[in-house]
């Protein structure tokens, strides 16, 4: 199955360390990311579950749940979170379901064949509260993933879904952001009350909503 943006997720209900869940009903109205793992006892998964029972307040701050999806059983994740607490110093702090049938990892396009037919990639699955597919990204098993990247991203697609903006390269929380190309510059105006600078008919840069003026980075460029 090849997932797209703007999928509708697909539902499942599976066995986690915090015991049987299913996916729609445990993210209810917020957010969610899928996180797939090739396997228990994998030395760079490891790493990254820790990574992100560290960071879980900050996607909590953006009203976003975690699940993450390895290929073994559950039975033998209690160990593996016993592995992970003593090699991060963090303590698994989210539901990790058993995928052991590859279902749910078929279901995500997490398998590709032609790095290995039976573990998976790493991928990352951002869903919104409607339960579409807003982001996908993955990464060879070789490769961890850039979790601090992972927020970025959320941050700009959670602007983006309460503001007609969008952000641009190497943006972070804060700085500058580009005026929707569908906004006429009289709606801009209304929509903006900071202001917005132009640099072609297509290319608006506003501060982001909800700054107060003389606050905050991104300030010289507030003109009309």
């Amino acid at each position: 199955m090849t997932l797209r943006l703007g999928d509708y997720a697909p539902d499942f209900t599976a066995n986690s360390t915090e015991g049987w869940i299913a996916f729609h009903d445990y993210l209810g109205d917020g957010w969610g990311i899928l996180l797939s793992h090739p396997g228990d006892f994998t030395p760079v998964s490891t790493t990254e579950l820790g990574e992100v029972s560290r960071l879980i307040g900050e996607f909590e701050r953006r009203d976003t749940k975690v699940v993450g999806v390895s290929v073994d059983s559950v039975t033998s994740h209690p160990d593996w979170a016993d592995d992970i607490k003593e090699a991060t110093g963090h303590s698994l702090n989210f539901p990790l379901v058993g995928d052991p049938d590859r279902v749910i990892a078929s279901l995500y396009g997490a398998i590709h064949p032609f790095a290995d037919d039976s573990a998976t990639v790493r991928s990352v699955v951002v869903v919104g509260p409607d339960k579409r597919v807003e982001l996908l990204m993955s990464y060879p098993a070789s490769t961890g993933r850039d979790f601090t990247e992972v927020l970025r991203a959320l941050d700009s697609l959670q602007l983006a879904a309460r503001h007609p903006v969008v952000t641009p390269a190497n943006w972070q929380e804060g700085d500058d952001v580009i005026v929707a190309p569908a906004i006429p510059d009289e709606d801009a105006k209304v929509r903006f009350p900071l202001g917005f600078r132009t640099v072609t008919d297509y290319l608006r840069y506003t501060p982001p909503p909800g700054r107060v003026a003389g606050s905050g980075r991104g300030e010289e460029s507030r003109s009309t």
